[in-house]
């Protein structure tokens, strides 16, 4: 599917990294040869300025440059969506207005943190940002982060914006999700993805639409694979799939007692691939030696059972 499409968005859309240096800035060099990777996977699409992309740590100016630059390297061979989630509404429609520019194909916002609100004030919010902005927007529930879930109702009230097209669920609440899948059987174009990708397949036999997974930044093959076998009901290749993905889970994303231990794995092992630097935006810090030692030591052993596997 391309950026001009207009069948709804379906498959694996990475939340991609963001590659830094050391100084905090954006290793253009590294970001190329991600993009080529990703697609070289297969993937469906490509959202940047997510919460794996590390998007609240960045300045304004590393935003900016990503967007252009990510837009730029993929040049509509597959659509990218922006994350625009700030505390300011003006801060969202300024991203919103530069991702347009760019040629991204829609946004991404989860509901402003810090403040408490309530869903007559979330529902307000979401219909000022789509009325303030051209691309499709998609809601992004992200309660662990934003101590907020969008409510089912809320959800079908805003989906009558004609601009708000779908909702990313990154909860790991399947009845929620389930609900979703229930209250919009009867407009099957407006897009549910989910975030976690342990539940990825199990949501598209619900109805689903794909996975926002972010382990398809080192192993893209396998989550569109996961994918592609969810969507033909071949249960046994699911399975197969299914068991890696665990593996992953289990292993890459669990050193140490951080709980950023997810994003400090992901990024660490894409390293050891050469694709980008171990760096983070602050207040994330690298792994210390033993912990990069011991993370090598289980991506080698997962990544030589997955060229067996998807190769």
């Amino acid at each position: 599917m391309t950026s001009s499409s207009n069948s709804p968005l379906r498959g694996i859309i990475p939340p991609m990294v963001t590659p830094l240096n050391s100084d905090g800035l954006l290793d253009s060099t590294s970001l190329k040869k991600l993009i080529e990777h990703l697609i070289e996977g297969g993937v469906h699409g490509i959202f940047i300025l997510g919460t794996t992309g590390e998007f609240s740590g960045l300045s304004y100016q590393t935003r900016k440059e990503l967007i252009s630059r990510t837009c730029q390297q993929i040049r509509g061979r597959v659509p990218v969506l922006v994350g625009i989630t700030d505390v300011s509404l003006e801060e969202s429609i300024m991203l919103a207005d530069l991702a347009k520019a760019a040629g991204a194909y829609a946004v991404v916002a989860a509901p402003p943190f810090y403040n408490n609100i309530d869903q007559e004030e979330l529902t307000r919010y979401y219909m000022q940002l789509a009325d303030h902005i051209s691309l499709p927007l998609f809601l992004y529930n992200m309660p662990s982060h934003t101590k907020l879930t969008i409510d089912v109702d809320t959800v079908i009230t805003l989906s009558t914006q004609e601009r708000i097209i779908g909702l990313k669920d990154s909860s790991a609440h399947a009845v929620y999700f389930q609900s979703l899948c229930h209250a919009f059987r009867d407009q099957p174009d407006f897009v549910l993805m989910v975030g976690p990708e342990e539940m990825m397949a199990e949501t598209v036999l619900m109805g689903g639409f794909g996975g926002v997974c972010g382990g398809a930044n080192l192993f893209p093959k396998l989550y569109v694979e996961l994918y592609n076998a969810a969507m033909a009901r071949d249960f046994e290749k699911v399975k197969t799939c299914q068991y890696a993905v665990m593996e992953i889970s289990r292993n890459i994303y669990q050193i140490g007692q951080y709980k950023s231990s997810y994003m400090k794995g992901l990024k660490t092992s894409l390293s050891f691939l050469g694709l980008c630097q171990p760096q983070f935006a602050a207040p994330l810090f690298p792994f210390s030696v033993d912990e990069e030692m011991e993370l090598r030591s289980r991506f080698e052993i997962i990544s030589a059972s997955l060229r067996v596997l998807v190769d």
